[in-house]
């Protein structure tokens, strides 16, 4: 099978369904940004970090596989996808619980950086927020599993949490946001 199809030259795309629309469209752009997500998420897992938590993004970007499909499919598509449940969710809380009962409490907002690894969760976090802003854009329009946007809200909780655990496993000093 070749990767190129020559049918999206000239800037459309086919949803899965067979819809084909402007790859300009909100729809393609929602995927799209969690595909990127997926990719940044891709490389925090190659960052250092126990493998439980490696195993547990690995977890997050097969969700974001079926986050993708899910927008992929055209309104009225027929095909059947796989779903994301409220349960994907509540593992990413109990893991954000997990994670949290390990820190000290947050007394204030904390800035990106302090090391190669806790800016790549960060920014993953800001990559999130974005995706889940261009689903509540699209949900405004055409129908949309809420179950998405709920869990791409939790999931930047997450990995603003993860962020938190990587700076203490890396003995890494927060940087507090000072007004």
């Amino acid at each position: 099978m070749k990767i190129y199809t020559k049918t999206g030259d000239e800037g459309n795309t086919a949803l899965i369904g067979g819809v084909r629309v402007p790859k300009s469209h909100i729809r393609i752009d929602a995927y799209g940004t969690v595909d990127e997500l997926n990719s940044h998420l891709g490389l925090l897992r190659d960052q250092p970090m126990s493998q439980e938590y490696r195993d547990f993004i690995v977890t997050i970007q097969n969700n974001l596989f079926v986050i993708g499909a899910q927008l992929a499919a055209a309104p009225k598509s027929k095909m059947q996808l796989p779903e994301l449940l409220p349960t994907h969710t509540l593992g990413l809380e109990q893991a954000i619980d997990g994670l949290d009962a390990q820190l000290p409490p947050l007394k204030t907002f904390v800035l990106p950086g302090g090391h190669s690894t806790v800016s790549m969760c960060h920014i993953a976090r800001t990559v999130c927020r974005r995706a889940e802003r261009l689903v509540v854009l699209l949900a405004q329009t055409d129908a949309v599993n809420p179950d998405i946007l709920v869990y791409l809200n939790r999931l930047s909780d997450y990995l603003f949490t993860l962020a938190r655990k990587l700076a203490q496993d890396l003995n890494v000093e927060e940087t507090p946001w000072i007004a």
